[in-house]
């Protein structure tokens, strides 16, 4: 039986983390869907390319939870039906693959880096923290998101094996479970990378674009009057 509640937790975490809080959230609010404009991404950095501060916030936190939820419901309910630490690690690493493979979404997801940090939290309040500040760090520097979101992925596993001790002692499955998240996120900014690298990446309060819904017939006959004149 404890196979059979593991598999449903695993699952239900999937489909919870299948919720594509970009697409749902600027939908409530009548914005322009975030994969038409800017990156295309279903994510909150995106949605921040609409304009609404608050869009993108709302969007942030709940894709944050979906990580974080199903972690914490089996860390604080899974013990008397026989769901330890491996169950913990697939329902963290579930929710994160139905953010960047959403069923409800034709499986068109974001790149995960608030539902990871979710999970991590989720995993230990103090990685999350360390974790975030990475990325806070990285950001205010450097003022690229994205170079943010690989530091943060890249040194996530070793602060977790660093505040577990040795390898040997930290949960192997959590371990694993981090390793192919972060794997995962650097996959994801693969086309980042290479902006990063041609120096074409844009910064943060830089929008690559404005949502398409901005190009309104009346801004086009405008600029066309301008240009006549």
């Amino acid at each position: 039986m404890p196979v059979v509640y593991s598999v449903l937790a695993v699952l239900a975490a999937y489909l919870l983390g299948s919720l594509s809080f970009a697409v749902i959230v600027t939908r409530v609010m009548g914005l322009s869907d975030p994969r038409t404009y800017g990156s295309k991404n279903p994510g909150a950095t995106n949605v921040l390319r609409s304009g609404s501060k608050a869009a993108a916030v709302v969007t942030l936190l709940l894709d944050a939870v979906k990580g974080w939820l199903p972690v914490v419901l089996v860390r604080w309910f899974g013990e008397p039906y026989g769901l330890g630490e491996g169950t913990v690690a697939l329902a963290g690493l579930a929710a994160f693959l139905g953010h960047l493979w959403p069923v409800f979404f034709r499986f068109e997801g974001g790149k995960g880096v608030a539902t990871a940090l979710g999970v991590l939290v989720g995993i230990s309040g103090w990685l999350g923290l360390a974790v975030g500040v990475v990325w806070l760090v990285v950001a205010f520097v450097s003022r690229y998101s994205s170079l943010a979101s690989l530091a943060a992925a890249v040194l996530a596993p070793v602060i977790y094996v660093l505040a577990s001790g040795p390898l040997w002692y930290s949960e192997r499955s959590i371990v694993a479970a981090i390793v192919v998240m972060s794997a995962l996120l650097a996959w994801r900014h693969k086309e980042n990378i290479a902006r990063l690298i041609q120096g074409k990446e844009s910064r943060l309060g830089k929008g690559k674009s404005q949502p398409a819904a901005a190009a309104t017939p009346e801004v086009a006959k405008t600029k066309k009057h301008h240009k006549r004149h």
